[in-house]
């Protein structure tokens, strides 16, 4: 910074720097002209002349702001502001303001190493011409967390942790007092105690559990879950708590609830699932028909402000890993009292439909009931009597082999479900049916199959009656008359898709020959987008348009904030149906109850702020439930080396293609360095690289024939070539 008295001048532009460095570092001081000059060491009368003028201009352009006559500090109203940091390994970091503006990029040498999801405090950085805005971070507000997960490695004098995915510019330094017995190879979970500063860029931390050798299964999927700040075993105190509940229903609380023990009702889950949070009944009423779509009692046995629930709050969700669930609740409550299991009497909350043959909605009631479920079903035996209605063959899936004994009410269920899915499509929701990659996996864990399961007449039964609850207990709460104040209530909303890539995919599909609206009333273009959909089915390009428009959609979420939910084209819509897995759905239970009983509306800051943690808790949760399935896939292929397969272009960065292979959907990566019969560059408006010389094209979508070159477990990385 300094020069020599009398030596090369400075010029502007490398002044303006100087200037704006000093302001940025020092966001809440005011300087002097006397301390500007003597902080960046100008000692000639021109460049003390120059900086007076620049520190002018920047006031101008609400840089600076003028303190006095002769003093200024930074304008913190444009220039400071807080929020959300964002790391990636690549290093291009990047500042998310809390108002939801548009994230700016931030280099490392500017990150004060601050973590991914750290609450911070940047100043913007003057724009460069031809250069994107930037930010530098100035303060970390709070760290997102203080633990993290790696490889020990350890020395004859000091040990550290190396990272996964090199989340830290250093690794973290642990004394070797501190290290619980750890080795060299361990996995383990370690706090952090001490984080860089100005005076050391050391991250230190000690070891709070060592989760055992790199490459067992457990110890895989528990680092999975400690990466990502979530529990991987249960409090003793709170499955203590679980114990002591009684499961025992007395007939005082069976008199006060309506009572569907003697009515047909039956669950329909996954044929691995245990926690059975929801029902259905439904018996002739004359002409039409009763449905309960019962939702197991969970606020009943868990207490608000008790340790379970405390647990529970924290947690927000189950997380689904490829081999395993880790319950929101303890075991005694999500497998046992509160799961609604064939033959036992369980407590429920529940909304009562009464519907004509067309599945109109002619009146409803919501009511704390008691039930007796009389068969748990598998999605595939229920899909095997339907199917079965369609042919002159007898379901098989009863037990002796005869025509199921419930076959009948169960027809009626999807004929009934088929008309509010159709009435649902009619009204403006969105078609997006995507496959979900899944597993069969042996006793030790490993993966020995994998396919995607896709939506079927079964899956969609449920769904539909889910929905139509769902909806039908926000709008009990939230369609007041004009002038009334709605009660507090957590909605699921979804927001509209974003214009502007809505613009990108129309201007997409034109290519394919494919038309699609973009403004208009929100039902206009949601039909439109079916449209689109249907009209892709089966071709080449399929994948690829799916793709652009889910990108082009909102993320759900939580809020007390009503704005409606795009995608299902409901005005109302909630999550009630699953407390025993979602935290949403239990404070929605909660909040009814003391509204059915005249209570006032509850404190909505409150909730606003549990929502936007279940909403936090919901993504973190995904994320992990992703990795889980990013290992085993590489498990699943480390056998496969060198073998071939066809598969399809399933992404495009421009670092290289992504490609799922068509006969088990896994999916791996070509890096760029790889593909050299051409230099390529990267299409992103179009979604595919081009060849500079021979202007080959590698486009979403494309059939592409692969060779496995590389499956790193550690890395969770699949690496493909394209074969000769």
């Amino acid at each position: 910074m300094s020069k020599k008295k009398g030596g090369k001048r400075l010029n502007k532009r490398a002044l303006q720097e100087m200037l704006q460095t000093l302001f940025q570092q020092n966001p809440n001081e005011t300087f002097s002209f006397k301390q500007v000059f003597k902080a960046l060491k100008l000692d000639t009368h021109p460049t003390k002349m120059m900086a007076v003028d620049l520190m002018e201009e920047m006031a101008w352009d609400d840089f600076l702001s003028k303190v006095s006559d002769n003093s200024y500090r930074l304008n913190l109203k444009t220039q400071v502001q807080e929020g959300t940091f964002i790391r990636k390994a690549n290093g291009k970091n990047s500042f998310q303001p809390d108002d939801g503006g548009t994230p700016v990029f931030v280099s490392e040498r500017n990150s004060l190493f601050a973590m991914n999801g750290d609450r911070v405090r940047v100043a913007y950085m003057a724009r460069r011409e031809k250069h994107i805005k930037e930010a530098m971070v100035v303060e970390i507000l709070s760290h997102k967390r203080d633990q993290a997960v790696g490889k020990l490695k350890v020395e004859k004098d000091y040990a550290f942790l190396v990272t996964e995915g090199n989340i830290f510019v250093h690794d973290v330094l642990i004394p070797k007092k501190k290290l619980k017995g750890g080795k060299t190879g361990d996995k383990a979970v370690v706090k952090i105690t001490q984080w860089p500063s100005k005076d050391s860029k050391n991250i230190v931390g000690e070891v709070v559990d060592i989760l055992g050798k790199e490459g067992d299964n457990n110890v895989e999927m528990h680092a999975i879950l400690a990466q990502y700040g979530l529990p991987y075993k249960y409090p003793k105190a709170v499955e203590d708590a679980a114990e002591k509940i009684d499961p025992g229903i007395t007939p005082q609380e069976i008199s006060r609830r309506e009572d569907f023990r003697d009515v047909f009702t039956c669950t329909i889950d996954p044929k691995d699932a245990k926690d059975f949070d929801d029902a259905l009944s439904i018996q002739k009423k004359g002409k039409l028909w009763e449905v309960g779509v019962h939702i197991a009692d969970v606020s009943h046995y868990v207490k608000e402000g008790s340790v379970i629930d405390k647990e529970a709050t924290k947690r927000a969700t189950s997380v689904y890993l490829v081999d395993r669930t880790i319950p929101m609740l303890p075991e005694r409550l999500c497998n046992f009292i509160c799961s609604l299991r064939p033959d036992e009497e369980k407590l429920c909350y529940s909304v009562i439909f009464t519907l004509d043959e067309e599945a109109n909605v002619k009146d409803y009631h919501i009511a704390h009931t008691v039930i007796k479920s009389n068969r748990r079903y598998a999605y595939e035996e229920v899909q095997d009597i339907l199917e079965s209605s369609n042919s002159s063959k007898p379901s098989k899936s009863s037990k002796s082999g005869s025509e199921d004994p419930y076959a009948n009410e169960l027809r009626t269920l999807d004929k009934l479900a088929k008309c509010l899915r159709e009435r649902r499509f009619k009204g403006g929701a969105v078609k997006f049916d995507r496959e979900e990659l899944h597993f069969d996996i042996d006793e030790k864990g490993k993966p020995i199959r994998a396919y995607f399961k896709k939506s079927n007449d079964a899956t969609q039964l449920i769904e539909e009656f889910m929905l139509l609850a769902n909806r039908t207990v926000a709008e009990s709460v939230g369609r007041v008359k004009k002038g009334v104040k709605a009660k507090t209530l957590p909605y699921r909303i979804h927001d509209q898709p974003d214009p502007t890539k809505l613009e990108t995919l129309r201007e997409f599909v034109v290519k394919f020959g494919y038309k699609m609206k973009t403004s208009g009333t929100k039902g206009a273009i949601s039909k439109s987008l079916n449209t689109l959909m249907d009209s892709c089915q089966g071709k080449k390009e399929q994948k690829l348009i799916e793709t652009v428009a889910l990108r082009a959609m909102m993320k759900a979420k939580y809020s007390t904030h009503n704005i409606g939910h795009y995608g299902l084209a409901f005005e109302y819509y909630t999550h009630f149906t699953s407390p025993i897995r979602r935290y949403p759905d239990t404070m929605v239970h909660r909040l009814l109850t003391k509204y059915q009983d005249g209570a006032r509306s509850a404190n909505q800051q409150k909730y606003e702020e549990l929502c936007e943690h279940c909403s936090d808790m919901e993504q973190t949760a995904q994320m992990a439930e992703r990795d889980s399935i990013k290992y085993k896939m590489v498990e699943f292929m480390e056998d496969k080396i060198g073998n071939e397969y066809d598969a399809h272009i399933s992404g495009i960065q421009s670092y290289g293609i992504y490609c799922e292979i068509d006969e088990n959907h896994c999916e791996g990566m070509v890096p760029m360095r790889d593909l050299d019969d051409d230099y390529y560059d990267f299409d992103e408006r179009n979604y595919c690289l081009v060849g500079r010389r021979h202007h080959h094209k590698y486009q979403l979508g494309d059939p592409v024939r692969i060779k496995v070159a590389r499956a790193n477990l550690e890395k969770r990385q699949l690496d493909f070539m394209l074969a000769e």
